[in-house]
């Protein structure tokens, strides 16, 4: 979010920047190079944004105790990477129709939620729930319980016919 925060022009000097310093945490500047913020800077981001700056101490160090300045590891370096590149995607990327979708479906849901009755038969669950046997069917774990179910309904709603007699003539 902090990235997200940045003017575009501060972005793209950063993603520049990263590249061509020695990046740092733990203090603007040090010994071992400069903070991504300052190297933004220097590359012509002109912005003041502490916000970005302590995100980048707590993403670095993540809880430990800090003894002072230290260089960026790699790995450090390649997720500001890619958060920048991202961010950039993102805000050039035109409306997809997934995106679309995705607010039609929630404007969808939001009018399900505050719409009280439901379309067709009306719920009965509660006038039910004491009646025994209320709903028409179960949950069957597996095809043979289904099948096994199947056979029991058709028993009871089909007894087997009686045998029929056969006469023979003498």
């Amino acid at each position: 979010m902090a990235i997200d925060c940045l003017p575009r022009a501060t972005r793209l000097a950063m993603l520049e920047a990263i590249g061509s310093n020695e990046i740092i945490a733990g203090a603007y500047t040090g010994p071992h190079g400069i903070c991504p913020m300052l190297a933004a800077h220097r590359a012509g981001g002109r912005t003041n944004a502490i916000s970005f700056a302590r995100a980048w101490d707590r993403f670095a160090f993540r809880g430990a105790r800090v003894m002072g300045p230290r260089r960026a590891t790699a790995r450090e370096l390649l997720v500001l990477r890619s958060l920048l590149e991202a961010s950039l995607l993102t805000e050039d990327a035109p409306d997809s129709d997934l995106g679309a979708a995705i607010a039609s479906h929630q404007s969808l849901v939001a009018a399900r939620a505050t719409r009280a009755e439901r379309p067709g038969d009306p719920d009965r669950s509660r006038e039910l729930a004491g009646t025994p046997g209320w709903a028409w069917t179960r949950v069957a774990r597996s095809y043979d319980e289904y099948n096994a179910t199947l056979e029991r309904l058709q028993a009871q709603l089909c007894p087997p016919a009686e045998p029929e007699q056969t006469f023979q003539h003498a």
